[in-house]
């Protein structure tokens, strides 16, 4: 990995943790930063997912592999969406369980 794939990663990390946001409006803590590591963690658990899906079931679709530098886009938004929606219900979880 070069630093020109680490911006472009981190990029793609702010607009999905952004998109995540939108697609599940919840608080995130940490704000901006809390948005940026959503996004990291999206990223990754997108692309994770995506490729299980494609090596375990075949599953394989023409929007689905739209790519900037190697950084599957729609995969990852979704990623970004599900850890937001996991993050904010653990929290509110430990807040209402004590």
């Amino acid at each position: 990995m070069n630093l020109s794939h680490f911006t472009i990663q981190l990029l793609i990390a702010i607009v999905c943790g952004l998109l995540g946001n939108v697609l599940i409006p919840r608080q995130i803590p940490g704000k901006t930063l809390g948005l940026i590591l959503v996004g990291f963690v999206g990223v990754w658990v997108g692309e994770l997912s995506y490729q299980l899906m494609r090596n375990q079931f075949g599953f394989s679709h023409e929007i689905l592999r739209w790519n900037i530098q190697g950084v599957q886009l729609i995969p990852s938004i979704v990623g970004s969406a599900i850890v937001i929606y996991l993050v904010t219900t653990f929290l509110r979880w430990g807040r209402y369980s004590r």
